[in-house]
């Protein structure tokens, strides 16, 4: 059974960091792109981030590039979201997500993805 497990999410002052994980279990998704997106308070699931299987170019939604850097770990099953000079329209729940297409294309599109974690709550404050 596939489990995607978030963490690092906390309450951070404007302009701060944090670096999320996601630890992947259940399968080996070195060959599966993944991705983080978020919802915050009141607003849609938007997509935020996501990393290829191999290589190639990351995808950022406009509102974090050049602040947000999503990096993958294949041997330990970990997905990072490393997030910088935070905004309070940052503040959301951020998800892990799975595309379990084998070598896929990588996608915003929230539909492709097929398995989801729990969440990790982001709180930036003025």
């Amino acid at each position: 059974q596939v489990q995607l497990v978030e963490s690092g999410g906390g309450l951070v002052q404007a302009g701060g960091s944090l670096r999320l994980s996601c630890a992947a279990s259940g399968r080996t998704f070195s060959s599966y792109n993944m991705g983080w997106f978020r919802q915050g308070p009141g607003k849609e699931r938007e997509f935020v981030a996501a990393i290829k299987w191999r290589g190639g170019r990351n995808l950022y939604a406009d509102s974090v590039k050049g602040r947000f850097t999503i990096a993958r770990d294949n041997a330990k099953n970990l997905v990072y979201l490393q997030m910088k000079s935070l905004e309070p329209e940052d503040t959301a729940v951020y998800y892990c997500a799975v595309d379990a297409s084998f070598m896929a294309t990588a996608t915003m599109d929230s539909r492709r993805y097929d398995y989801w974690g729990q969440g990790t709550q982001v709180t930036v404050f003025a």
